[in-house]
């Protein structure tokens, strides 16, 4: 009798010490060097990801601050005479940012020979407003980081590799007309804007004269 009930005692007590030993090694491992930077970049990259929501409604204030980021690198890179190469990557990426900004989510070339024509034809189509390829919000944050990783690379000599900027320049005022004259006569083409500004209101009147002209054709 003694025996046997010692025996569920002893299994007992193992089971007990080989929970508590579990516990203890989780807890070891979560206290490792390695968790700790994980959940302390966790915390850092969901604070930051919460600041940024909170500057989402706050168009004007987004766009000065980036302008202010783009004068202070401007200014840096006058006052050194340098970094011309820097900053002619950066006009290249700011440019292919505003054609992402300026171009449709869907290309209408494509969308027609796929679907057909889906943008308005007539005053009585539904209004549809512009969906870009690149948000605004996107927009602005990638030129804001550009602009601040540009300014960082102004600190290392090793990206300062010497060059004849008048070039540079000539090469990207040429590259930018000819981006933006592509552009523009793809907006031409299929009759689209790239700014919405509110949705297109008929009255009455019009559009009974519409359909009365072309009842008489």
């Amino acid at each position: 009798m003694d025996a046997g009930s010692t025996a569920p005692s002893s299994s007992s007590a193992a089971s007990a010490a080989a929970a508590a030993a579990t516990a203890t090694t989780s807890m070891e491992d979560f206290q490792t060097p390695a968790a700790a930077i994980s959940r302390w970049k966790f915390e850092v990259s969901r604070q930051y990801q919460h600041l940024l929501d909170k500057t989402t409604p706050h168009v004007l204030n987004r766009w000065l601050g980036t302008l202010a980021v783009a004068f202070v690198y401007a200014l840096r890179v006058y006052l050194i005479q340098g970094f011309y190469v820097v900053s002619y990557g950066l006009g290249i990426h700011l440019l292919n940012l505003l054609i992402g900004f300026l171009s449709p989510q869907v290309d209408p070339e494509i969308q027609s020979l796929s679907e057909g024509p889906t943008l308005p034809t007539r005053n009585n189509d539904e209004f549809r407003p512009f969906v870009r390829r690149l948000p605004e919000f996107k927009f602005w944050y990638s030129i804001t980081k550009a602009f601040c990783i540009a300014f960082v690379m102004t600190f290392f000599s090793a990206f300062d590799v010497p060059v004849f900027w008048p070039i540079l320049l000539f090469y990207w005022v040429v590259l930018f007309t000819l981006t933006m004259r592509r552009q523009i006569s793809h907006m031409i083409k299929y009759k689209y804007v790239p700014f919405t500004l509110g949705k297109q209101r008929y009255n009455g009147k019009r559009a009974s004269a519409e359909s009365a002209s072309l009842s008489e054709d």
